[in-house]
């Protein structure tokens, strides 16, 4: 091997390392700005959640959470999206294997199981409008359609986000920032998971009570 072409393979060996070096640095600073932007997120649910003990006292004579919340049905919303954190989870297990028909598989049943929750929400919210305990009926209805709704918009904008992701994956595969935007969307999905987890304890199950 003539010194030009060891000479030129070891420019393209350190090409490919720096390019490498390049894409392993701008995923973890891509992972580390989204991580700022759930502790942001973080802080306004905590200020509604806040909001929301001030005012769920405050009926103004009309219904509480007593009168209005059906723990069976609420679980079953609950189930939904616990159960889609999962199926995300083996999206991820799957596209880390470069396996890209069992990611798209399993995202389009964590689609499913998000569609699911946001229709049995849509539909809660509904039947209590349909009731007359709308939003406007007491500052504890206003504060619980306010919490419950924005967690609902965050779950709704993580639906359409899957819907772009999974159109990427089908048509550019796994590729490394295919699946940077993956993870980021995990850490938003299961972000989620847990407020609703303290959503359906502070409102729903201790109202209940």
């Amino acid at each position: 091997m003539t010194t030009s072409a060891m000479t030129h393979g070891a420019h393209g060996h350190d090409a490919g390392h720096s390019h490498d070096d390049h894409h392993h640095d701008t995923s973890s600073t891509t992972l580390f700005g989204f991580w700022v932007y759930l502790m942001t997120d973080c802080l306004l649910f905590a200020s509604v959640f806040a909001t929301y003990a001030v005012l769920f006292m405050n009926t103004a004579g009309g219904p509480s959470g007593h009168d209005i919340f059906e723990l069976d049905y609420v679980l079953v919303e609950t189930f939904a999206l616990l159960f889609s954190s999962i199926t995300y989870g083996f999206a991820m297990i799957s596209g880390h294997k470069g396996n890209k028909q069992a990611t798209l598989t399993w995202m389009m049943v964590t689609f499913a199981l998000g569609a699911v929750f946001i229709g049995m929400e849509i539909n809660e919210f509904h039947h209590l409008i349909a009731e007359g305990f709308g939003p406007d009926r007491s500052a504890f209805l206003t504060s619980f359609f306010s919490l419950v709704g924005m967690h609902g918009c965050h779950v709704t904008a993580g639906l359409i986000w899957m819907i772009v992701l999974m159109l990427e994956v089908k048509n550019r595969g796994l590729q490394p920032r295919t699946m940077t935007r993956l993870g980021c969307l995990s850490l938003f999905w299961h972000f989620l998971d847990i407020v609703w987890i303290c959503v359906f304890t502070v409102v729903y199950l201790m109202g209940a009570v």
